[in-house]
């Protein structure tokens, strides 16, 4: 009997690079779409422009550099 990761990596192995790239462009929206939702329950009114910056805070949490960039486009955004 197979086992799960061994299908899995199969699976993945059998994709074109087209597919992987396609496939790791959709988790990669699917990440920030909860996100964004989890954002949204605690600020419900959050103005769609200073949510897309929240978001990308959480994304890049640990990364200070861009973290900076990011708040300084929330601050224009803020104003």
């Amino acid at each position: 009997m197979i086992d799960v990761q061994q299908e899995y990596e199969n699976r993945m192995a059998a994709l074109s690079g087209q597919e992987k790239v396609a496939r790791s462009v959709s988790m990669w929206k699917w990440s920030r779409d909860v996100i964004a939702r989890q954002i949204l329950e605690q600020e419900p009114d959050c103005d769609p422009e200073i949510l897309k910056w929240k978001v990308a805070q959480r994304v890049y949490a640990s990364e200070p550099a861009v973290l900076a960039l990011i708040q300084q486009a929330l601050d224009r955004v803020s104003h």
